[in-house]
């Protein structure tokens, strides 16, 4: 039993080396850059020391500050139109050439002169594309500037025409001269040309220049000037300075000389939260260090929260909790213990923060929801308390930032609602622990307590197969489980899985149920078999078993029960019997030996002895003390001997307590119960008789 917890050579260098890789992942995902060490909002007190300029820096305009000039540069900004003299010429032209011509006949000379006089001021006045002008009056532009020659000049929008309000003006002339109908007839719209050009190139130019003036600074800050002090409240100027430190701090900031000195500070502190985590399990835990599945799914956990946080847009306050630790927690409390997973939880914080300027909020929000979240499955029943977890773990982290931004003095109107946002997005991602926790199950072959609650009720398919195909069989198995179980709970197993493997370990005997004693009903059908036939049936049930298993997909742990419940041990019924037939002869071993493997857990060997007292039970003569006892430490004592708990956990102490349940619980089944005496009807028809008489008499009296 000793050799249990010893891990090869080859076992202890893959998981440092594992360990080291991830170590060296994480880190290289970290960012490196050069911090500026203060976290801080707008008009909230500045909690931290006070700050003096160690060198000149320039105080940089907000983000906000900036759009706003460029919004106005674009406001007011007036594109670029080339103007084409020769269009208005060559129109008027055309017109006068269409009357001379007869085109125009019966034309007045009174609305000839009209018509040229307001091209002419159509023309001078610029002419443009309607759907220019329309995108113009649509972009608020007021202006435009009229590039003529060498000149330009600026015109207003309201002044210029399109080809659309140019005809307008044309119809709207005079009607003391000529009526509306009749320039309706004279087609004018087809002189109406746009004369002003949009220059691309001079217009974009233009811009960029002036977006290029705005002075991204307005301000310097001189080396020695005090910026702020612990207690005051951070104003609009204020914040500027301090985002200015920030960003100066950053740009002041060399890589070559600084960059090995980070990367190697956070290789250690890296190193160390892992060390410390398997230290941990390895000492205090040491089936979850030796398990490489279990070893695996620590690791995963330990690495993939942080480089979840390093491989967000950025590392802002508010962004890193985006990232639902307390799944973590949710994970760990649900496939090993309480302990480990608060460690988990700490663990994968602390790498996690230091990918954070100011992680203290950060820690202290998500650790407590993570709490919370490992406190509200502490027994985990049903799926449906994920969810509730889940609501839990998201209500307690908003109640911890909430209070921390009090404690910080921030008014309820000054709070970072987006840290709210994305604290309520986190508790939406802990939902998806629901359908995350049957793909761990699968991908490192653990089973939850929900699973093993599920398998375990007697309406499952396979068990009510069983039960109506095998009763005996059936009924052996639940008293096996009420067995193993009892004895778990006794010596601090996991309860749960002794029962459902125990419930599950004989399933191979639905395929012959009729040669196994529990099933039988008079007849014998081995009677027609030799010992090795015989033997063969008896020990098919394993695999049999274990090919049920695969068929209604059974979790690979249920699956560990069937094929250890035997070990490697004898059906030593028919391999007594064929010793007995054949005096002098060597069998062959392996046709009497079940395929095993031997228990390595405690509670595989837990059912082991169950197995094998419950069924041996049966066969006592007489049910008194000495007899139940005897035979308990009779064969627990014979497989010890035999050596088939030799790779498991399992201590002496659990053992003699194992044994000291199952005493008293086939005692309680066994127990002599009370003969109850027959009624004497001669008897009692006489005092009746007598009875009667004294109450006559009496009555006499």
């Amino acid at each position: 039993m000793d050799s249990y917890h010893k891990v090869s050579l080859q076992g202890k260098i893959l998981r440092v080396g594992l360990i080291l890789a991830s170590v060296l992942l994480v880190t290289y995902l970290l960012p490196r850059e050069k911090r500026f060490g203060f976290d801080f909002k707008l008009n909230k007190p500045w909690t931290h020391r006070q700050v003096i300029a160690d060198y000149d820096f320039p105080i940089y305009k907000s983000d906000a500050a900036l759009s706003s000039e460029r919004d106005s540069v674009e406001r007011l900004f007036q594109p670029y139109y080339t103007e084409d003299a020769s269009v208005g010429k060559t129109q008027v032209g055309h017109f006068l050439h269409d009357v001379e011509s007869g085109k125009l006949k019966d034309t007045p000379s009174s609305v000839v002169k009209l018509v040229v006089s307001r091209l002419h001021d159509i023309y001078s006045a610029g002419v443009v594309r309607s759907e220019e002008l329309r995108a113009m009056n649509d972009s608020s532009i007021s202006a435009v500037r009229v590039v003529s020659g060498r000149e330009a000049k600026s015109r207003k929008l309201g002044e210029i025409f399109s080809t659309r309000t140019a005809y307008g003006y044309l119809l709207n002339s005079d009607t003391s001269l000529v009526t509306h109908e009749q320039m309706v007839l004279l087609d004018l719209s087809k002189y109406l040309e746009a004369n002003l050009n949009y220059d691309k190139k001079r217009s974009l130019a233009a811009k960029r220049d002036l977006l290029e003036a705005i002075s991204p600074t307005y301000g310097l800050v001189q080396r020695g000037q005090k910026i702020i002090d612990r207690g005051e409240i951070v104003t609009a100027k204020t914040y500027d300075i301090l985002k200015s430190l920030e960003r100066e701090s950053q740009v002041r900031n060399v890589p070559s000389k600084g960059m090995p000195l980070i990367m190697f500070g956070q290789f250690l502190l890296v190193a160390v939260a892992f060390t410390a985590f398997f230290v941990y399990v390895r000492i205090y835990h040491k089936n979850y260090f030796r398990d490489i599945r279990t070893f695996l799914f620590m690791l995963s956990l330990l690495a993939l929260f942080p480089i979840a946080v390093s491989l967000l847009p950025t590392t802002s306050r508010a962004l890193a909790f985006l990232v639902p630790f307390a799944m973590a927690g949710i994970f760990m409390r649900i496939f090993t213990d309480t302990n480990t997973a608060f460690l988990t939880l700490g663990s994968t914080i602390f790498v996690s923060s230091l990918a954070l300027a100011d992680p203290f909020e950060f820690i202290i929000v998500n650790f407590s929801s993570g709490v919370a979240a490992i406190y509200a499955l502490h027994d985990l029943q049903q799926r449906s308390q994920l969810f509730q977890t889940a609501v839990i773990a998201t209500v307690v982290s908003a109640l911890t930032a909430m209070a921390f931004d009090f404690a910080q003095g921030t008014d309820i109107r000054s709070f970072d609602n987006m840290l709210y946002v994305y604290l309520f997005i986190n508790g939406i991602f802990l939902l998806f622990s629901y359908p995350l926790l049957y793909l761990v199950e699968k991908l490192f072959g653990f089973v939850s307590s929900v699973t093993l609650i599920e398998l375990s009720n007697i309406n499952n398919p396979l068990l009510r197969r069983l039960s109506k195909e095998a009763a005996g069989t059936f009924n052996h198995s639940m008293q096996v489980a009420n067995l193993a179980a009892d004895a778990a709970s006794k010596i601090g197993a996991k309860t749960l899985l002794v029962r459902t493997g125990a419930m599950y370990h004989d399933i191979g005997k639905l395929k012959n149920p009729a040669f196994f004693t529990e099933n039988q009903s008079g007849v014998n059908p081995h009677d027609q078999l030799s010992p090795e036939g015989s033997a063969r049936i008896i020990i098919s049930h394993v695999p049999e078993g274990l090919k049920l298993a695969d068929k209604y997909h059974l979790p690979s742990a249920v699956k560990a029960f069937i094929s250890t419940h035997h070990g490697r041990s004898k059906a030593k019924y028919f391999y007594i019997t064929w010793m007995n037939g054949h005096p002098g002869e060597k069998p062959d071993e392996e046709i009497f030996t079940y395929p095993g493997p031997n228990p390595s857990t405690r509670e595989q060997a837990i059912l082991m002895m169950a197995d094998s007292v419950e069924a041996a039970s049966r066969s006592l003569k007489e049910y008194s003390d000495e007899s139940i006892s005897g035979l308990v430490n009779r064969i627990i004592d014979s497989q010890i001997k035999e050596g088939y708990f030799r790779k498991c956990p399992i201590t002496f102490d659990d053992i003699e307590n194992t044994k000291d349940v199952f005493i008293e619980n086939l005692k309680t089944i066994y127990h002599s119960r009370i003969q109850y005496p027959e009624l004497n009807t001669t008897a009692g028809n006489t005092r009746q008789r007598n009875f009667s008489n004294i109450f006559g008499n009496f009555r006499k009296q």
